[in-house]
């Protein structure tokens, strides 16, 4: 059949359930997860999204997640994303801030963030993910402005980061 999402309101109340499509055709409002993986060294772990990808093809990013199927908690789908573009199993998960809302030409969502710490190495499960970095954080914001990232997780998560 397809993946269904929650078209949510401002205040994040589920308006209706939706086909993924439909959501992303007619740019409706729903719900994303971002979660940032830093390692013993204080370094993010950056990847860069596969040419297949649905929106930002081959960009660059500084937290795994994705959409919300629907009636999904954010931390149930933070962990099914961890695990699913990191391989990452079994982590902590510190809330890091959100919800927030982001929109742009290409999509409109509510996102909530989590930050995870790990030394354990991120395997890419499902082809999402085609190459990984790891970075200072106190050299992220310097890394971001020298190649195309993804914009919601600039704009709403890397001032998380680079504060925290």
């Amino acid at each position: 059949m397809g993946e269904y999402v929650d078209w949510v309101s401002e205040n994040n109340e589920v308006l209706a359930v939706v086909p993924r499509e439909q959501m992303r055709r007619q740019r409706l409002r729903h719900r994303a997860v971002f979660v940032v993986t830093v390692d013993g060294q204080d370094r993010v772990v950056v990847h860069q999204r596969a040419a297949w990808k649905d929106v930002w093809p081959s960009a660059w990013d500084v937290c795994f997640g994705g959409v919300l199927s629907a009636g999904e908690t954010w931390e149930v789908a933070a962990r099914r994303e961890l695990a699913e573009e990191a391989g990452l199993d079994d982590v902590l998960l510190a809330p890091l801030g959100g919800p927030f809302a982001f929109r742009d030409d290409q999509v409109c969502l509510l996102g909530q963030a989590y930050l995870v710490r790990t030394d354990e190495p991120v395997v890419a499960r499902d082809g999402e993910v085609v190459a990984v970095q790891h970075v200072a954080r106190s050299q992220l914001l310097g890394w971001s402005l020298t190649r195309a990232v993804c914009p919601d997780s600039l704009h709403c998560v890397l001032p998380l980061i680079v504060m925290g």
